[in-house]
């Protein structure tokens, strides 16, 4: 049997049309007519069990496909890859065919946190890209690998310079941020003192880390005062 009449057969036995239905809503951005209704932890589980497969690179270099589901299996089978330099060519060639909020935020290879300083000039490359899931997908990435003590200002910078029209790439950088805030206070806390951020973008992230059991309640309050107002 091949990987394609494998995933297929899988893939229709763990469909349900009600969860399909429930995914729509959520993920506007793929048509309709895409979604099969699978759950993630079935295909994480399935993407496992391709793992072990010979022919998995077939699987690999059929994109575009055509399915929600199949871009989660070739997002998770990537994730497991071991060998960076490998992965990083996988990542490259699936980046431009992410067309959702949900496959992107759900990618996060596994190899990538051993090679930081590698990964860095990518992740610049991403965040300049002109397609949108690419461009969250670097600030994911920055945000997964860059914060704590890895954290720097440049990485910071590279967020707060970027200026997008999307609504998804805006939302990630507000993400980004609150996320910085609960991680590295101090040193983010200036691009909000400051204003370095468009306004949507501040606002958001005031409101995010407003909402994240990570801020303290005194940082709270501070933050609140920072908002835009007549936004």
């Amino acid at each position: 049997m091949s990987i394609f009449t494998h995933i297929e057969a899988s893939l229709s036995g763990l469909r349900d049309e009600k969860y399909a239905l429930s995914q729509k809503k959520i993920i506007p951005e793929p048509e309709a007519s895409r979604f099969l209704g699978v759950r993630t932890p079935d295909l994480r589980r399935l993407a496992k069990e391709l793992q072990k497969r010979e022919d998995t690179g077939d699987f690999l270099s059929a994109l575009p496909h055509s399915s929600f589901e199949e871009n989660q299996l070739h997002a998770f089978m990537i994730a497991d890859e071991k060998d960076f330099s490998k992965c990083l060519a996988l990542t490259e060639a699936f980046l431009p065919y992410i067309d959702n909020w949900a496959t992107c935020d759900q990618f996060s290879p596994k190899v990538f946190a051993k090679h930081r300083d590698e990964l860095l000039p990518c992740i610049r490359r991403w965040i300049a890209s002109d397609r949108t899931y690419t461009v969250r997908s670097g600030v994911c990435m920055l945000m997964k690998h860059f914060l704590g003590d890895s954290f720097r200002r440049e990485y910071a910078d590279m967020a707060a310079e970027l200026r997008s029209g999307e609504y998804y790439i805006n939302m990630v950088r507000a993400w980004y941020f609150a996320t910085a805030l609960a991680s590295n206070y101090d040193g983010v806390l200036p691009y909000i003192e400051e204003k370095r951020l468009d306004v949507w973008t501040h606002n958001k992230t005031i409101q995010k880390a407003v909402e994240s059991f990570r801020i303290t309640a005194e940082q709270k309050q501070y933050l609140r005062t920072l908002r835009i107002k007549g936004e």
